[in-house]
């Protein structure tokens, strides 16, 4: 029966994919055509979802790079658990393949590797087997980084029965050339080595070559060649048109290794001051920075000098100075106040420390900028303000990945170690920080993740300074080259070992947060993080040390070990860039991170997912502590309270956090004790009633009638109709008298009638509809409680744009039942009292919570995805083929009943389902059966429902996955 069914999928995804496109077909076996960066997938995303979901695999093909297999490795690492082996074949054609490509490939112990000496050897097939069939993808794409995400590649995706003949052709010529092909080892490997470094001589000589005439002409023209990139030409213009405007001080906002000193020395270049004064806060940087200003101001070496503890050079036209020695009074008293008509602040979210301040107050120059990779603080100290919040360029993370600024990384989130059956956590004692058994989890982790180039330069971040040093005791034991540096040791000591990291005498710097930033050293290719996450700023710190481009590597690899800590949920939310701590968003970036762009990859143990996912579920985002510390934030960069737009914005906390904790946006401001105009009781009332109906965008009718309203005392039902039109809103008789409902308080239940203020918002008279008058007056009388509405119709119409208006609901967002019943044009709301589904005015929405608690087996139902389209559901028990609910939905096409499933992971997950859009049941399934109680059989009925809309592949995989 079931190879029946597979064989009648299969015929039918075909026939759509080959014969006619409109049919119905499973998505699961449908031809596809894979394209990079088509609606944010890529050929690797589909190459994730065949080997997560086979049960062996076969790749054959030519070029493989290390940042190809970089992709694959958490994922191989899972399968290797669950017994899945696979086999690769892949070849020496051309040279391309690097021996310690090769080398990474003997990690894999649940994959046989071969080579093939076949004379033009340039075949890209991977094959797939399944439960009941096989896949395979054949195209375009090679085993590497950029043809697996970036490159513009066509590859075709098929599926075959068992006994196709496509599949059976490709098997025949992948055994044909593995049986006549060598198993490769580490001795093959060394002779190959050798040959290749032949074939390709170093690329150290290209290096010279990367500036001709560097060395031997003029600094002057020299420099002058040097051309600011995209983003540093982007950031000049920013920084002259604040200048034209007048302005004298500027804030330039730029992640770590986008080039923010090169930038500042062109502004330099560009503005031509008679005095610059460039500040920093450690020593161990002046020297670079006055290199980097060398090489694109050039001119006579004269012109730059130092101010430091071991050296005054005061005279300078280009002066470098640390903020300890500027600041000193005798110091600052050599210079008259205007002496520097430039000054330039690095690492500038330091300012708010005296020191700085003292040196800023002091001096009258006629530009001052401020550079910065984090400009958001914990310390209450506003760095916008003191720039006059005069923002002249802003780039980030994910922005500057997508552009090619930053070197690629490859993140990978792995299970730290299980200790007694359970995961280090927060209460860790050192003692098990540094057992044996831990540290040979940690070496096991950073040898099979490896790093990109030929010597090994890693940084290890660990929670405690005592953990480093003995972490260096056991890595030194082992032939590794390390040192523990603590916030103890000199600049002196500090310089002297990332010299030795940099020259290749020393494998590893271990600290606890000395080198989160003000450090550089390009040549890092592998950062190991070995501590919790309490902060997203600190964590992209860290990640940041590896950013910079440096000829010796391709990538840098990330490798941070994750245990059962509360604050976990912050690793999606610093990885993605969202602020929203909205659970949803945070629970999306950690299953589909296709927001990272570039080569790029992020990657997680399955395992340590769960552990995220558990910090999701159990931490309160809504937490006062939370959201004054996101409101503060806001605050300080904007430079007055905040809207509720402002936070949307700014990429700052959901607003529905904060009207979900304190019911709206005034509340929660009087609870910060902020100034605001006092309001009236119902001013609160309707404030509410607005906040939590309406602010979250899930339909725009509502919003468009009061954004009318406030324009005007009174509208037609015809031009508000218009309106809705003009915005591609649907609108029908059953969805007018569904607004009315809601305006009039009828639609809801008797404590939110009493908590929205019991009086009819809207009335609707005839043709003529206006608010009552009570608000009407309010409206008039208080410029706050206006501010406050306008506020909230401006915010909610932001939240619509990821919802549908032309459609009720729109497919995988997430409805509460209370929602459900207000947009599909219930009388009341009936949330309390829907049990998991109910027939009612033409639709029939189900709720499903997949993953269920331990419940009394009469209500434990197996609803089940059986794939992306099918779900199988039981009914209530109790129930037959004879009942009337159920004949309802058996028959719902023939009754014209819309059938809209809704489902969530668990009870964790609070009240909101996802939306899998319109389903029908398969007359084919449908079975009268039973469910046993504790003493009694129950009668239930079971059937399959076909969802119209496909499941995308992140989603079904989250929903059906098991937790820990």
């Amino acid at each position: 029966m079931i190879k029946l069914e597979i064989i009648q999928q299969i015929e039918s995804a075909l026939h759509k994919g080959f014969i006619n496109k409109d049919i119905v077909g499973n998505s699961q076996f449908k031809p596809e055509l894979l394209i990079n960066n088509e609606n944010d997938k890529t050929v690797l995303h589909s190459l994730l979802e065949e080997l997560e979901n086979c049960q062996s695999f076969l790749f054959s093909v030519a070029f493989i790079t290390e940042s190809g297999l970089a992709t694959l490795k958490t994922l191989l690492h899972d399968l290797k658990h669950k017994g899945i082996k696979g086999r690769i074949l892949t070849s020496t054609y051309l040279h391309f393949n690097k021996p310690k490509m090769f080398e990474e490939l003997l990690k894999f112990d649940n994959i046989e590797v071969r080579l093939t000496d076949m004379e033009g050897f340039h075949s890209k097939g991977y094959i797939f087997e399944h439960d009941t069939h096989y896949s395979f993808i054949v195209g375009s794409s090679n085993l590497t980084a950029n043809a697996l995400k970036v490159n513009f590649e066509w590859n075709i995706k098929l599926t075959s029965y068992e006994n196709g003949e496509v599949i059976h052709h490709f098997k025949e010529q992948f055994e044909k050339i593995w049986s006549q092909s060598i198993s490769l080892d580490q001795k093959w490997i060394d002779m190959y080595a050798i040959n290749y470094v032949t074939i390709n001589p170093t690329h150290e000589i290209q290096k010279i070559v990367e500036f001709p005439g560097k060395y031997n002409e003029n600094k002057l023209i020299n420099a002058l060649r040097i051309k600011p990139n995209k983003m540093q030409q982007v950031a000049l213009e920013g920084i002259d048109k604040i200048r034209n405007r007048g302005v004298d001080r500027g804030l330039v906002i730029s992640a770590t290794g986008t080039g923010k000193t090169y930038l500042a020395a062109f502004d330099v270049r560009n503005y031509q001051p008679r005095k610059m004064l460039f500040i920093v806060h450690r020593e161990q940087i002046l020297q670079k920075a006055k290199a980097d200003f060398m090489e694109i101001l050039g001119g006579d070496d004269r012109d730059y000098g130092i101010l430091s503890g071991t050296t005054k050079q005061y005279d300078a036209k280009y002066l470098f100075a640390t903020v300890q020695t500027i600041s000193q009074d005798k110091v600052l008293e050599t210079f008259v106040k205007d002496y520097f008509d430039y000054i330039l602040i690095d690492e500038v979210h330091k300012a708010g420390a005296k020191s700085y301040l003292k040196v800023i107050d002091y001096f009258r120059p006629n530009f001052l900028l401020g550079l910065t990779a984090t400009p958001d603080r914990t310390d209450d100290f506003n760095i916008y303000g003191l720039f006059n919040y005069n923002i002249a360029y802003e780039i980030r993370l994910q922005e500057a990945l997508e552009d090619g600024m930053l070197c690629p990384f490859h993140y990978f989130g792995v299970t730290d170690y299980i200790l007694e059956g359970e995961i280090m956590d927060d209460t860790v004692t050192l003692s098990n920080l540094v057992t044996e058994e831990r540290f040979k989890h940690i070496l096991e982790k950073i040898n099979y993740y490896g790093y990109s180039g030929d010597i090994l330069k890693g940084l290890i971040f660990c929670s405690r300074n005592e953990e480093a040093v003995e972490l260096s005791i056991l890595f030194n034991e082992k032939g590794y080259r390390t040192v523990a540096l603590s916030g103890s040791h000199s600049q002196e000591e500090r310089l002297k070992q990332v010299e030795r990291l940099e020259n290749g005498t020393l494998d590893y710097i271990i600290t606890v947060d000395i080198f989160n930033e003000g450090i550089d050293i390009p040549s890092v290719n592998q950062i190991i993080m070995l501590r919790q996450t309490q902060s997203s700023i600190i964590f992209i710190q860290q990640l940041g040390r590896g950013l910079r481009k440096h000829h010796s590597k391709d990538y840098v690899t990330i490798i941070d070990f994750i245990g059962n800590y509360k604050s976990n949920y912050l690793i999606p939310v610093a990885l993605s860039g969202d602020g929203s701590q909205n659970k949803d968003n945070i629970r999306r970036h950690l299953q589909d991170t296709s927001y990272i762009k570039g080569v790029s990859t992020i990657n997680f143990e399955e395992v340590a997912k769960k552990q995220i996912y558990k910090s999701i579920d159990t931490t309160n985002l809504t937490q006062l502590r939370i959201l004054r510390e996101a409101y503060e934030q806001l605050k300080n960069r904007v430079g007055r309270t905040p809207r509720l737009m402002d936070f949307i914005n700014h990429n700052s906390v959901d607003p529905q956090n904060i009207v979900k904790r304190e019911g709206n946006y005034y509340k929660f401001l009087i609870k910060l004790k902020e100034e605001v105009a006092p309001l009236q009781e119902y001013d609160n009332q309707i404030l509410t009633m607005f906040s939590l109906e309406f602010l979250n965008g899930k339909r725009l009718h509502e919003i468009v009638l009061l954004q009318l309203l406030l324009e005007q005392e009174s509208v037609s039902k015809t031009k508000y109709k218009k309106s809705l039109k003009e915005y591609g809103c649907y609108i029908d008789e059953n969805t007018y008298n569904s607004i009315k409902r809601v305006f009039e308080l009828s639609f809801f239940t008797r404590s939110d009638i009493k908590k929205y203020g019991e009086k009819p918002i809207v009335i609707f008279d005839q043709d003529e509809i206006q608010l009552n008058s009570l608000i009407r007056e309010r409206l008039k009388e208080s410029a706050t409680f206006k501010s406050f509405v306008v506020d909230i119709i401006e915010t909610a119409f932001l939240k619509h744009q990821k919802y549908h208006s032309n459609k009720p609901l729109t497919i995988h967002e997430k409805y509460t039942k209370k929602d459900v019943c207000r947009l599909l044009n219930w009388h009341k709301d009936e949330k309390g009292t829907m049990y998991g589904y109910r027939t009612k005015h033409g639709t029939c929405p189900i709720f499903i919570t997949y993953h269920k608690r331990e419940i009394e087996d009469s209500i434990n139902y197996g609803d089940e995805l059986l794939n992306r389209e099918t779900l199988r559901w039981f009914t209530k028990n109790n129930r037959t083929l004879a009942s009337k609910e159920v004949r309802e939905i058996v028959q719902a096409k023939k009754r014209g009943i819309d059938i809209h499933i809704f489902v969530k992971k668990d009870d964790d997950e609070g009240t909101d389902f996802y939306y899998l859009g319109t389903a029908e049941p398969d007359n084919n399934t449908i079975v009268e059966t039973t469910m046993v109680d504790a003493e009694k059989e129950l009668p239930v009925v079971k059937m399959n429902l076909k969802l119209k809309n496909s499941l995308t592949y992140n989603l079904y995989k989250y929903l059906t996955s098991l937790k820990e």
